[in-house]
């Protein structure tokens, strides 16, 4: 699966010509899935101005017209990943340092669970149970556009310090109604906004939920937390937990090598006993064949290294002796062939 990864080259929220290029390039590679870049469902939910937004007609013509594009040339499965930055919103690009911006600069005030700043070091405005309704509608309207765009999958982004995540995290989450306190309740906002997608997304498109397994960090969510979590979205249907980890700030103490995150997937899988995709430093095709093979993922998801090798997915079957189909435009590059 090639993971989401955002591009901040999108205006007013519609994707453009870099996307097509990006993702078209992906289409061809042979991967099993291909996950567009987390798209908001709010445009006050995006990380950047330049970020992706599936909440207007605009947004939704623009990404049809690239994912008809992709599917013109090769019928690889392609997803959508919906999501809302929360406090992590109105920043400048990474390569411009995610500084905050502000309403007097084309940015905008964010919102998420509780006042406290995140590394942007804006203190957001307080999400009220009114706004949060709306919120939950919001991600249901952008599922329905989902399907008119003709997306096979969806999966929801609970993971890296965004607006789901903060929800779940003591870390960001101080409430002190129904949506802050005890695990029950911090679960609360992520399970219904689960529930109003699993309504309106087509029975036979499945749906996953991204999670971060832990926090690495003292009195932050937890792998246990995490497990009880994918318990309950199984018993909601849920079809896969994509298994990463940290992001709720900016400085976590995280022991990073190749596959750090692979136990975390395992421990979901056997625990919660449902499907779960392992992401991180994952970049050898025999280091990805064993995580499926020794039962610790289902699926093995790759960013950076699609990004640095789009033809990974050619090279891995070379390597492992598996078949896969080439454009017939490119069918002179392999192997067999010359």
């Amino acid at each position: 699966m090639v993971s989401p990864m955002c591009q901040y080259s999108a205006k007013n929220g519609c994707v453009s010509d870099w996307h097509l290029m990006h993702l078209g390039q992906f289409v061809v590679s042979g991967a099993g899935l291909i996950m567009v870049e987390m798209t908001n469902v709010e445009a006050r939910g995006r990380i950047s101005p330049y970020c992706v937004g599936l909440y207007n007609d605009e947004n939704e013509r623009a990404l049809k017209k690239t994912v008809d594009s992709c599917r013109s040339y090769a019928r690889t499965p392609i997803g959508i990943q919906l999501a809302h930055a929360g406090r992590k919103a109105s920043t400048q690009p990474p390569w411009l340092g995610r500084r905050f911006i502000g309403p007097e600069s084309g940015g905008w005030q964010p919102a998420a669970p509780s006042p406290i700043a995140g590394d942007s070091g804006q203190v957001p405005d307080v999400l009220s149970v009114k706004d949060i309704k709306q919120l939950i509608k919001a991600f249901a309207k952008a599922a329905v556009r989902a399907n008119k765009i003709g997306f096979d999958a969806i999966e929801l982004h609970a993971a890296h310090g965004y607006l789901l995540h903060q929800f779940l995290s003591p870390v960001s989450n101080a409430r002190d109604d129904q949506y802050g306190g005890r695990l029950e309740n911090r679960m609360r906002f992520p399970l219904q906004v689960y529930e109003a997608v699993r309504e309106v997304w087509p029975d036979h498109k499945p749906i996953g939920v991204r999670v971060s397994a832990t926090d690495w960090m003292d009195g932050g969510w937890t792998l246990d937390d995490t497990v009880e979590f994918a318990r309950m979205l199984k018993d909601l249907g849920c079809d896969w937990i994509d298994v990463s980890s940290g992001g709720i700030i900016g400085h976590q103490d995280i022991k990073v090598g190749p596959g750090y995150q692979v136990h975390l997937s395992k421990a979901v899988r056997e625990k919660a006993e449902i499907p779960t995709i392992a992401v991180g430093l994952i970049t050898e095709p025999s280091q990805a064949e064993k995580i499926i093979l020794n039962g610790e993922a289902d699926v093995v998801a790759m960013a950076r290294g699609m990004l640095y090798n789009p033809r990974w997915p050619w090279h891995a079957a070379r390597e492992l002796g598996a078949y896969i189909a080439y454009p017939n435009q490119y069918l002179r590059c392999k192997p067999s062939v010359h």
